[in-house]
């Protein structure tokens, strides 16, 4: 009788499809060490950088390589160093801004918060949400409340729709595409062309408004801050029952808005967009 056999594939074995991602993490792990050295040391050797994260050099080597091409370190030939690179940088930088935008906008949230009597917010936007950064609470008992670190839907938030309004048409179809336009309250603008015309009244007024469009019994007023090349960047906001903020202060509490956002604008270097043709 013939036998019969299943001849070994040859060459290294393929490995198995759940080892993948926790090399991709050790990877990930691996170079973001190198980042940070590189960084505390301002530049170093590929011995001395191996050396110092524990890594052989030849996985070092191509970490670092793989780094370089994506902008987060630099190679110096002349040296044989490596340093930060002008991505890491821009990173850096970027939460720098974000960082002075906060730290500026506390004055004038307090400000704001004994002007009007009404919880006074900071929020920046991220991935086509509003982030709650920063607050000043009312003293009074009803208010209204945003933890640090809370997201809202930026077509159903005072600050969401005074940073949209500087989105150009492309951007604002798709920002509509892709979060959608979900309802929360009766007063939510779900429909695409209402949210042009709002946006469009926003902008020219220079302040917004969220009527109950999140909370029923809520309402908020919101301007948009703006950095050195009058791109909106932040936006402030006060907040509290619609009983408190009724029809007859919102002009009046849009100005104070506007006016602390240009201010907090001026304080770190920026300047509105210039306007007209």
């Amino acid at each position: 009788m013939e036998d019969r056999y299943t001849p070994r594939p040859r060459g290294r074995p393929r490995s198995r499809p759940t080892n993948k991602p926790a090399s991709n993490v050790k990877a990930l792990e691996r170079a973001l060490l190198l980042i940070g050295i590189v960084a505390e040391a301002d530049s170093l050797s590929l011995t001395d950088l191996s050396q110092r994260a524990g890594i052989p050099a030849s996985t070092a080597h191509r970490l670092l390589i793989t780094l370089q091409n994506f902008g987060y370190l630099e190679f110096r030939p002349d040296s044989q160093q490596w340093s930060i690179g002008v991505e890491a940088f821009r990173i850096g930088s970027s939460f720098a801004r974000r960082i002075k935008v906060v730290d500026a906008g506390r004055p004038m949230l307090r400000e704001l918060m004994a002007q009007t009597g009404e919880t006074a917010n900071m929020a920046v936007a991220d991935s086509g949400d509003v982030v709650f950064v920063s607050q000043v609470e009312t003293h009074e008992p009803i208010r209204a409340f945003h933890r640090p670190g809370t997201r809202a839907h930026m077509h159903a938030s005072g600050i969401g729709k005074a940073l949209l309004a500087h989105f150009d048409a492309a951007r604002l179809d798709t920002w509509m595409r892709d979060k959608g336009l979900a309802a929360y309250t009766d007063n939510t603008i779900c429909e695409p062309q209402a949210l042009r015309r709002e946006l469009e009244t926003t902008r020219n007024r220079g302040w917004a408004i969220d009527n109950e469009e999140r909370t029923l019994g809520m309402r908020c007023v919101a301007a948009a801050i703006y950095n050195a090349h009058g791109e909106a960047i932040a936006g402030i906001s006060v907040s509290g029952p619609t009983v408190r903020i009724p029809d007859r202060v919102l002009n009046e509490y849009g100005v104070l808005v506007r006016q602390a956002a240009d201010r907090i604008t001026e304080s770190i270097g920026g300047a509105p967009p210039e306007t007209g043709g």
